[in-house]
């Protein structure tokens, strides 16, 4: 198939944009139900086509791509990076790969959509900027998976904040808890390996949690104090993988080398303070990502397992009838919502990969740069290696780069 990003489909509707996809387990289920249903529900200047998906495993992989409406399977991504078809490149695949897909594809003239943490290092994430600015010069966009940024109560948060409405930021406080890993009976998986994930629950949840609090503040995170524990050391090994963390045990036991919690407090560039929690070991969270900002003329809170709702504390109002108050984020005012239901009808956790897909293809229609930018997923980069040499040196204050 020849390129058609550039040309108009055959029915006169917008420009295909053809998307390949390396990677279809979790994440590459979600980002799939993002690309099939982002043109159904918003008006896009360019239709994303399922082109192709790409995994090792060649069954595996063609039963993805049927169950998530692929038009075509690959077991080599580089292969998919050639395909004249895929003008896209979405990398769902572990983190040890990210950087050496998003090179190749960007210098092959793909845009690129990379899943969170950017990379393992902070060096694979500076060759993935480097790649991503020489790319830009010739029209290509690069963007980084930070999902929650899309969730409506997420997004309008950031608008109150931008409104002055909590005023100078004093306190915020994340946390983002689970509690998958609390049997040690649990199998060792590539999550659990540093090789492959290039940190625990610090690279899966606590990424999530630092980008939320640069992009909410509008600042960023110059230095960080902090804590990791690994409480369980060795776990199953499986002799046969199949998914999810679940298959057949071999009967021994493999080390694991990444942190299974971390704590750290951190100081943003104009002063206000943060703490971050980020484990996978607390009973009976399962999804439990929370935030409280804390500013000088008000307060917000926000629970992703309520992630309809934002709570919302207004200190200018007379204290005899002030207090938190609950929005119900499902207003077309709000962010996103002007394409979905009637108020009061509410969103899921799927949605937030559907806005995903929307605001990168409205970037690259409009040739302007993306929101996180691969510089942002640096930055979020350089405070997790912050955060790993403070807990190496136990809780010593560690200064946060400030390149880029």
């Amino acid at each position: 198939m020849d390129r058609t990003e550039e040309s108009g489909s055959a029915d006169g509707g917008p420009p295909a944009l053809g998307i390949g996809m390396v990677g279809y387990a979790f994440m590459g289920a979600a980002h799939s139900q993002g690309w099939r249903t982002v043109s159904r529900v918003f008006d896009l200047p360019l239709r994303p086509v399922l082109a192709a998906v790409a995994g090792r495993d060649r069954s595996a992989v063609r039963a993805a791509a049927h169950r998530h409406g692929w038009a075509a399977a690959e077991t080599d991504w580089r292969a998919l990076v050639a395909r004249d078809d895929v003008q896209l490149v979405d990398i769902c695949a572990p983190g040890d790969l990210h950087a050496e897909i998003a090179v190749a594809a960007l210098a092959a003239g793909k845009h690129v959509l990379c899943e969170k943490p950017l990379a393992n290092t902070v060096a694979e994430a500076e060759a993935m900027c480097a790649a991503a600015d020489r790319a830009r010069r010739d029209g290509r966009i690069a963007m980084v998976g930070f999902n929650y940024r899309r969730v409506p109560a997420v997004a309008h948060a950031r608008r109150l904040i931008a409104e002055g409405r909590l005023g100078a930021l004093r306190h915020l406080r994340f946390t983002y808890l689970q509690d998958w890993l609390v049997d040690p009976g649990a199998p060792l998986s590539w999550r659990l390996q540093r090789e492959h994930a290039g940190s625990g629950a610090l690279g899966d949840l606590g990424a999530h949690i630092v980008d939320l609090a640069q992009y909410l503040s509008g600042e960023r995170l110059t230095g960080v104090s902090a804590l990791a524990e690994t409480f369980v050391r060795e776990r199953p090994l499986l002799a046969v993988a199949t998914g999810g963390g679940r298959g057949i045990p071999s009967g021994g036991l493999g080390p694991v080398t990444v942190d299974d919690a971390a704590l750290f407090n951190g100081r943003l560039t104009s002063g206000a303070l943060a703490s971050f929690e980020a484990t996978r070991m607390a009973s009976g969270r399962k999804n439990a990502l929370r935030f409280e900002i804390n500013g000088e003329r008000g307060s917000l809170a926000f629970d992703l397992e309520r992630l309809n709702e934002l709570s919302f504390h207004d200190h200018t109002e007379p204290a005899a009838s002030s207090g938190f108050r609950r929005i119900l984020v499902t207003e077309a005012d709000h962010p996103y919502l002007r394409a979905w239901w009637p108020p009061g009808h509410a969103l899921g956790y799927e949605h937030t990969f559907t806005h995903q897909a929307h605001d990168l293809i409205q970037a690259i229609a409009r040739g302007v740069d993306p929101e996180p930018s691969f510089a942002d997923g640096l930055q979020v980069q350089r405070v997790l290696a912050a955060v790993e040499e403070s807990a190496r040196g136990n809780a010593v204050y560690v200064p946060v780069p400030q390149g880029r």
